[in-house]
């Protein structure tokens, strides 16, 4: 790991002060769960690192006009914890608890969750959020079982965000501070598919953080379902987050967000409007799945995600149907 300056601040003025106008120059400490590991691996190599633990305003989930307020520095298993995200967002508490490692939900915050950088191997080795060596895609005909069917590149890698696809849903804003003071982003804006290699994964500019979630008043059931490879700490091959508002068993809107198949949480129009109008059953649920990958433009080695975010989709519809 390269040597850098530490410094740890109190206030979010205090932070935003310490952090650089250029990507790589400085670089933010929350849980430091991804931070440490892209540092040692030489990925960043900042002269110095703020550290926003100490930043009281940036803890805590509060009431907010019939929504909640969380902190950014909010652990997992505070989340997890929360009686009311557990009545009204169970969608972001069963994310939350496919994080099976306790010491990640522990350290792991939900700020640093949305700003951790992705688990591409092809970014990991050095070779940039585009996978490219002089030029050339790396991944459309490397190793790319783990990368994206949706988006049709340039970038392939995946969100690595857990809570990313169920706040889309939810339709939650994202808060962030910076230089000018702060601004405000839907979650579904946070997140960016990057095109040229000078780009970033989401909106944050390199003198902001990000501040806290708020989620408005539950619009509907939510549920969010991952299909894992296995049930020790790893990242999900796919994932659904839905919200369905009901009037009995019909369905009056819908909201389908597809994780870890796309650069971004991915939102599925063609699944919310084969939900729409419709009546719950197990039938409509496959029906839209099925809708959810029928854009779905797999690589050579990835075809197997397809069947996934299907299975992913209609489970997560049949769980916000029953509540649970």
């Amino acid at each position: 790991m390269q040597a850098f300056e530490y410094t740890a601040p109190t206030t979010k003025e205090q932070a935003v002060q310490a952090l650089a106008a250029n990507w790589g120059e400085t670089e933010v400490l929350a849980g430091g769960t991804d931070l440490l590991s892209v540092m040692k691996d030489y990925i960043a190599t900042p002269r110095r690192v703020v550290d926003i633990k100490g930043v009281k305003e940036l803890h805590g989930i509060t009431p907010r006009a019939g929504g909640l307020r969380i902190g950014a520095l909010v652990t997992f298993d505070q989340l997890i914890a929360s009686a009311a995200v557990k009545q009204q967002y169970p969608s972001l508490v069963q994310a939350a608890e496919g994080v099976t490692s306790q010491q990640v939900r522990a350290r792991g915050t939900v700020g640093g969750d949305l700003c951790q950088r992705p688990r591409c191997w092809y970014y990991r080795a050095g070779f940039g959020l585009l996978a490219q060596d002089s030029g050339k895609p790396l991944v459309p005909e490397g190793e790319n079982k783990y990368h994206a069917i949706f988006g049709g590149g340039p970038a392939y890698f995946v969100s690595p965000s857990s809570l990313g696809p169920a706040l889309v849903a939810l339709d939650a804003k994202v808060r962030l501070f910076g230089p000018a003071g702060a601004r405000e982003v839907a979650a579904a804006d946070f997140f960016v598919a990057p095109k040229t290699s000078g780009e970033r994964e989401n909106v944050l500019k390199p003198n902001e953080i990000l501040t806290e979630i708020v989620l408005p008043p539950p619009a509907g059931r939510n549920a969010t379902y991952e299909v894992r490879q296995r049930t020790a700490l790893d990242w999900p091959l796919a994932a659904a987050a839905v919200v369905l508002k009901l009037e009995g068993k019909k369905i009056v809107n819908a909201r389908v967000v597809l994780g870890h198949v796309a650069p971004i949480p991915w939102r599925s129009k063609p699944a919310e409007d084969a939900l729409n109008g419709k009546t719950v059953s197990e039938q409509l649920a496959a029906q839209a799945g099925e809708a959810a990958a029928r854009e779905a433009q797999p690589l050579n080695g990835n075809r197997y995600k397809v069947q996934l975010a299907r299975v992913a989709v209609k489970r997560a519809i049949l769980q916000a149907a029953r509540g649970v």
